[in-house]
Order: C-alpha cells, then structure tokens, then sequence
C-alpha cells in the first residue's frame, strides 16, 4: 500500500478546559505555536501471528489483557488479541481528566470491566482520582476521589497501580491502606478498607497490591516492606504478615506465577518469595545483581527500573543498572536450580547512554526492551528535545545464552510499551527531536519480526500528549489502542471502514480462557 504523509499546518490556540464530570470528553489542547509535522508516517500492516505460550488465567482477576498495568501476573505486557493496523487517517480522540486546580491527570494504568469499559486512575500533582470511561467516545461516566498521594516519596505510591479483580471491583493501595470499590453504570462505592497503618511506617507507603493463585494479597512498600493479608481472616491480627528487606527499597510492581512464586526487585537483589504454613512471605531465593553507582536520568532510583517478567514456565526477566550499559537479566525462576540461577547477562544501547524504568514486553521465547535514558521529568522532552533512541529485541537460550535479534532507533521517552500476538506488532509512543520547540507524539508500531517501524500516528503536540510514564493498552474491540498522558487519556483506532480480521476481547477471551 503506498505510504503515507500528512501534516498539520499551525495549531490554532486552545483554552484549557477543566471538566469536573462531563458526561461528553473535551479535548486535550494541542501546542499553540507548533510548527508543521507528519499526521501519519507509514502504511497498514498486515497481521502476522506470533506463536507463544498461553498465560494461565487468574481465577481472581479480570481477565489477562485487562487486569492491572502489566496486563496479567506474567507482567507480560503482551496481548494475544488485536490491535490497530495502520489504516490511514487513523482516528484520534482525546478527553481532558484535569481540574482548574490541577491539570495534571495522567492515567499510568487502564483496564477494562466485563462490559468493555475503561476503568482508570487518574494521577494529580496531589489529587488521586478513579474514573469509569466510555471507551468509544472517552466520555467520563464516573469518578471517585481518592486520598491524596502521600507517603515515602514514592513516585508510584497512592493510585498509580491498581487492579480489576473478577468480580469487576477495584482494588488500589492508597498509603498506607488498600480499598475495594465497586462500580455499576454511573457511580463507585468503597466495599471494603484494608488498613495497614499499624505494620506499615508514617513514611512509607505500598506502591502495588496483587493476589496469589490462592487468593491471599501480597503488598509491596517503597521501603522494602513486603506483606500479605489473608481476606478470609480479615481484620484478625493474624491475617497481616510482613517481612522487612532491610536497607532495600522498591519503585516496581511484582509478578506471581501459579506455583507460588512471587517474583520481586529492589534497588540490590532480585526475590522469590513464597507464602509460608501461616501465609508469611518466605524468601525462596535471593539473586544480587549490579544496582550502578547513580540515579541514571529516567529512572525514579538506583537499581531495576523494570518488574520483573516472567517468561513461559521457566523463567524470570529484569534489567540491571549497570556502567556503562544496562544488562537485561534472565534466571530461572523455580525455587531450586542445578547449576547457575543466571541464564544469560546481555549489554543493550549505548555505552553511558542506556536506561530503563518500564517493564520488559516477553514471551516465553523473546524479550522486548526499550530505552528510557535521559527523561528525568516532562522538562526534558518540551522545547524540542527528546531522549536517546532504542529498542532492542534479545532470544534467550539455555544453550547459547541470549542473542540481540535487532535494535530499533525510535526515541521512546517513558511508555510502558506493549505487544498484540494477534498482529505481530510492539507498539509504543515515540517523541523526535523538534523541529525547532514543536513537541510532537506519536502513537508508533513496530514489526516483531524485523524491528522496523511501520507506521506512526500523531496523537497531539505538546506537554499535555506527554506520557509521563503511563502505559499502552489495547481495547476490547481489537482495534483500538489506549495511552495514558499528563491531561487525561488518548485514543487512537484504525478507521472504522477497516477490516483487520482480528476478532476483539469477547472472542478471544474464551479461546484463551475458556471463560
């Protein structure tokens, strides 16, 4: 199909408008002195299926793709529904999520409720708000204030990670406690609090919440707490237990896989842990790895700025903070192992120019990772800048270690990028440089085959269409993708006259699943 090029020709100025709760969306205004830029780069993709592995299905989740950030308790980032294909002019939509008294609204995770509908935290300066969103037209259909972000100066504590369970309720630490909320068609309602102030420290606060195969809840604190809560004891004493990693800190989410393990790093070693007789997080094994000398710029501490990822039945997959290139690890993740945990230590990007804070994209056969080096906050990427390139795809082997297959040059600031099976295609959201002070984003996929990029989408120009660290999701339609920014949530779908062949949420689901 022959490529396309648009551009957009001087944004007029926009008046920021500050819904409380619209029940239409209002636009995230646009940069008003932008300069002309591509609308589309690139062409439609045809779909190629990748094969893998299946991902077991939680029994107490919302099913895999829609759950939490990660996507399922693999931390897999990938999809083995549809996304968009390219079909040229995409359409774009935006919605606004910001107050007159803070702007700021960004969405770092969304999921999806059994009727296909948006369910998102959305991230102030201070103010934590839960919304329940159209999907098709981003119109705000709920919202629920919760407390303001505190505790331990943890740039992912109070609201960012969440999860839906199966029963469509939300489940979010807040602090220092863990709420339950239901929602019907038009409100939110607070079932239940978990409070946790008497183990948890007034300057810490839980960062991620998630439940085992057995239903209890594991918690993890910025200042290295790791604790469960037995909810069929709940409120006894004896349903909280807590293991304290001294001198250790935590800035990621975990995963858990369906024979127990629970796979988490602070800023020194990689974890697994298991539940004990009484519930009692056990450390199974403990794997230090190079946690670097600084706080590299795109990075929120010293050491892993990913979750780990598990990969298929046998192995578990992070980076290191390394000089002067960051590594990304594999181990195998059983509880015993003959020979080396350590599978492979593979070099990726550039000497002193390598770093991530974003969870790897894997497969039980491949492993994706993008280069966030050089986004300390949004300043670094307004007036024109952006951040350095790369994207790097390695195959891990027990025999011959692991292989870089290709690296891919797209300047990728800070998304948590994803990957659909169903199409072949990673996708993510990229920044150039300029021109000039122009700061424009765009919407980008690339080919899992051959690293190359096929095709860009702008979403907007300017602050407001930054990221800031939220993620990718693709929807329950198989055609539309999702991206989290500082003002609110953009969607971006393939035009409704285009056929993907790619069946959505309701038909995949049940051939993953068998729900």
């Amino acid at each position: 199909m022959r490529k396309r090029l648009t551009s957009i020709y001087g944004l007029a100025a926009a008046v920021i408008l500050f819904p409380l709760l619209a029940q239409s969306q209002i636009p995230i205004p646009h940069q008003a002195d932008a300069l002309p830029v591509p609308i589309y780069i690139g062409q439609e993709f045809t779909p190629q299926n990748i094969p893998a592995s299946t991902i077991p299905d939680h029994p107490f989740l919302a099913s895999n793709g829609w759950s939490n950030t990660h996507n399922d308790l693999y931390m897999s980032e990938i999809y083995f529904t549809g996304g968009p294909l390219g079909a040229a002019p995409m359409e774009v939509i935006s919605s606004n999520l910001g107050t007159e008294a803070d702007p700021i609204a960004v969405c770092i995770t969304v999921a999806f409720d059994s009727q296909g509908r948006i369910v998102t935290t959305s991230l102030g300066r201070a103010e934590v708000r839960l919304y329940l969103i159209d999907p098709h037209t981003l119109n705000p259909l709920a919202k629920y204030d919760l407390p303001s972000r505190s505790g331990g100066g943890s740039p992912i504590a109070g609201g960012a990670y969440f999860f839906l369970d199966n029963e469509d309720r939300v489940i979010v630490p807040t602090g220092r406690q863990i709420q339950l909320i239901s929602h019907d068609d038009s409100a939110f309602h607070l079932d239940k609090r978990y409070e946790l102030e008497h183990v948890i420290p007034e300057d810490d606060a839980i960062g991620s919440t998630l439940p085992d195969f057995a239903g209890r809840l594991w918690f993890v604190t910025k200042g290295g707490l790791v604790g469960t809560i037995d909810r069929n004891r709940y409120p006894d004493n004896q349903s909280i237990r807590v293991t304290q990693l001294e001198g250790e800190k935590n800035d990621n989410s975990f995963a858990i896989d369906e024979n127990g393990g629970v796979f988490i790093v602070t800023d020194h070693a990689l974890y697994r842990f298991d539940a004990g007789l009484n519930g009692e997080p056990t450390i199974t094994w403990r794997e230090v790895y190079d946690r670097g000398h600084q706080i590299k710029p795109g990075q929120f501490s010293m050491g892993s700025g990913t979750t780990p990822t598990l990969m298929g039945s046998r192995y578990v997959a992070l980076t290191d903070n390394a000089e002067p290139q960051m590594h990304v690890l594999v181990y195998h993740r059983a509880k015993e192992v003959d020979g080396a945990r350590l599978v492979c230590s593979t070099p990726v990007f550039q000497p002193d120019r390598s770093a991530t804070e974003n969870s790897l994209i894997a497969t039980d056969r491949s492993i994706i990772v993008e280069n966030n080096y050089g986004y300390s906050n949004y300043a670094a990427t307004t007036e024109g800048q952006t951040t350095e390139p790369g994207m790097t795809r390695i195959d891990p082997d027990d025999n011959d270690g692991c292989r870089i297959v290709w690296t891919n040059q797209e300047h990728i600031p800070s998304v948590i990028s994803k990957m659909s099976l169903a199409t072949g295609l990673i996708y993510t959201y990229t920044k150039d440089e300029g021109p000039e002070n122009t700061d424009a984003w765009y919407f980008t996929a690339i080919d899992y085959i051959s690293g190359k990029t096929v095709f860009k989408q702008l979403a907007g120009t300017g602050v407001g269409y930054n990221n800031h660290y939220a993620g990718i999701y693709l929807g329950p339609d198989g055609k539309t993708a999702y991206v989290g920014v500082l003002y609110g949530i953009v969607a971006i779908r393939d035009r409704a006259e285009s056929e993907s062949g790619i069946p959505g949420w309701m038909e995949l689901d049940r051939a993953h699943t068998g729900r």
